[in-house]
């Protein structure tokens, strides 16, 4: 127990008198970054290929655009992140003369990356709303467009919230491999707290914690949220 007590007095110390609160912060800051801009850009991403796959498929533009959108997906679903975050930073931006931060692109890449998933969980959503309310818009004169913004995509997110929430959990835990890019997450912060300590056990075991914390908030978020829709759908 005494070796245990020594490992949190060099935490504490690091942690405290050598500012790696500082760090655990800018981290922390980071990784809601990543995961939040990541998300919103996932989502319209995602309900915007939705949109695309569920068009009927009458002329030749919605048969491109839809072959564009398996692509897209399969392209994004079937390689890591990791991979996907070093062509980006190493690859395809220097490439192309653009110069962005590790965050930036880390946003980038897990709103992209996260666009492919949300947009195969958007198209079930969609799917699941009575086809009869595209009709109905239909009929009163609305265009496809205007009634599945309007109509159709507002149930569907209802029903999908609890997967988004899923979705938006895993982007937080998948931040801890921004690193790769220089970007200073969670991760990174601990570490280099276990580096200046000499020991990884207390902060990793902290870092983990911090996770655990930050997803049981999520989860909790999202019920609440659950509940409210419920609340509404019961009142009309």
């Amino acid at each position: 127990m005494g070796n245990f007590d020594r490992k949190i007095e060099k935490f504490i110390d690091v942690f405290l008198n050598q500012n790696g609160y500082v760090r655990v912060l800018e981290g922390l800051q980071n990784t809601l970054i990543i995961a939040v801009a990541g998300l919103i850009i996932g989502t319209l991403i995602g309900t915007l290929i939705a949109s695309v796959r569920v068009m009927p498929k009458y002329k030749k533009l919605p048969k491109v655009l839809n072959s564009f959108c398996s692509f897209y997906v399969g392209l994004f679903r079937g390689t890591p992140i990791v991979v996907q975050l070093l062509v980006f930073y190493y690859v395809l931006l220097p490439l192309m003369g653009i110069k962005m931060t590790g965050v930036e692109v880390s946003v980038l890449v897990f709103g992209l990356n996260s666009g492919a998933y949300i947009s195969e969980i958007m198209r079930a959503g969609i799917q699941s709303v009575d086809p009869g309310q595209m009709e109905a818009g239909r009929a009163v004169g609305l265009s496809f467009t205007t009634t599945m913004m309007k109509i159709v995509i507002p149930q569907a997110i209802k029903n999908i919230l609890p997967t988004l929430g899923n979705e938006f959990i895993a982007l937080v835990k998948e931040t801890s491999v921004v690193s790769f890019v220089g970007a200073a997450d969670l991760y990174v912060a601990f570490n280099l707290i276990g580096t200046n300590s000499y020991e990884f056990m207390v902060p990793y075991l902290v870092m983990a914690i911090i996770y655990v914390i930050i997803v049981l908030l999520i989860s909790l978020g999202i019920k609440i949220m659950e509940r409210s829709l419920r609340k509404s759908d019961r009142r009309n």
